[in-house]
């Protein structure tokens, strides 16, 4: 062999030994951001969690209460039952499945809030010191949602931006790696409410 011929020889190698550890670098940082994504998931569902878990306690003090509307105690306690029944694998976080877990933590929200609004017709139980706690720690767990839900969106802004830019997505396909959803506001939430005396 002459001398060009190795030089070309080493070349060639030196290019696909810095291909491949250009391409385990890319893996390796595709596997931080998905980790930090799952982690950041884990959060979302641990604060929507704790919301869970107080509605049972909330749902027992209101029931004490003569003439409260059964209604709103059964739309809470079936929007409970639904909420905590979507549940989704952090390797499945794809914008449809986001979309519909945060579907049924809707119906939650929207079932607490009108249970909120009667309470309000009720003196006595506004007055309940157990009560005003758990109405406290519930608005303590809603801003924990959406900062945790804030969060979450950033972490899954940067794994997607990461596996969609050039030349990262060829990995991405090749590995598997596919786009995360993100939770979004909620449809008609751009309208102001309206407000009748």
């Amino acid at each position: 062999m002459n001398k060009t011929t190795l030089i070309i020889l080493a070349a060639v190698a030196g290019f696909f030994i810095l291909t491949f550890f250009w391409g385990v670098g890319v893996n390796n940082n595709m596997v931080t951001y998905d980790e930090a994504v799952t982690s950041q998931w884990g959060q979302v569902e641990n604060v929507y969690q704790r919301r869970a878990d107080l509605i049972p306690n909330l749902v027992s003090t209101v029931k004490g209460y003569a003439n409260f509307e059964q209604k709103t105690l059964t739309d809470v306690i079936e929007a409970r039952a639904k909420a905590t029944s979507v549940t989704i694998d952090a390797s499945k976080l794809t914008p449809e499945n986001v979309q519909q877990f945060q579907a049924a933590q809707g119906g939650l929200t929207q079932a607490l809030g009108r249970l909120m609004v009667v309470s309000e017709q009720y003196p006595e139980l506004k007055a309940n010191q157990n009560f005003l706690e758990l109405q406290s720690q519930l608005e303590g767990t809603e801003n924990r949602i959406t900062v945790e839900r804030q969060k979450f969106n950033e972490s899954v802004n940067i794994f997607n931006t990461y596996i969609r830019k050039f030349p990262q997505s060829f990995i991405a396909g090749f590995k598997g790696f596919e786009k995360k959803g993100y939770f979004e506001a909620t449809a008609g939430s751009e309208k102001a409410p309206e407000v009748k005396f």
